[in-house]
């Protein structure tokens, strides 16, 4: 076996051109192809990565809006109760009030009342003395002295 160089070298050379071809036709496209690839796939991740941060973002966001509500409700809540609570208490002063005027009310009826039923029980009393006395008396008098008489009498009685 004898070694054929002008084979050898026809089918180097021919190989040679065959990779050169290969390159610059078939691998350049071919490469350039799997760089736009890689770069569209790199691109792809930077924008999900970009995507994840604003929907972490839009989640912070969110979540400090709904503390912030959190907040508000509650302070509105406790500013209810305390409204609530002073709305209690003014209703409570109020019929405090109301029961103490009515109260001192009753206590300037009742004393007026007393003072009426104290005039109309002397007014009864002068009127029985009276009647009292001219039976027993049976002398006449006049009204009028009578009454002064009978005052004088239950005046100096109500001082004992």
């Amino acid at each position: 076996m004898s070694i054929e160089w002008q084979q050898l070298l026809t089918h180097g050379l021919g190989f040679l051109i065959f990779v050169w071809i290969l390159r610059k036709f078939a691998w350049g496209p071919l490469l350039d192809l799997m760089d736009e690839r890689r770069n569209k796939i790199i691109g792809e991740f930077e924008e999900i990565d970009n995507q994840k941060a604003e929907v972490a973002k839009v989640t912070a966001d969110y979540e400090a809006r709904m503390k912030e509500i959190d907040a508000e409700r509650r302070a509105k809540l406790i500013e209810a109760v305390k409204e609530g609570k002073q709305m209690a208490t003014d209703i409570k002063a109020e019929a405090k009030n109301e029961i103490q005027a009515l109260h001192e009310k009753a206590k300037t009826d009742l004393l007026r009342d007393v003072a009426q039923a104290k005039v109309q029980l002397r007014d009864e009393m002068v009127a029985m003395t009276m009647t009292a006395a001219q039976k027993i008396v049976r002398a006449e008098m006049d009204d009028a002295k009578h009454r002064d008489l009978i005052g004088q009498y239950i005046d100096e009685l109500g001082r004992v």
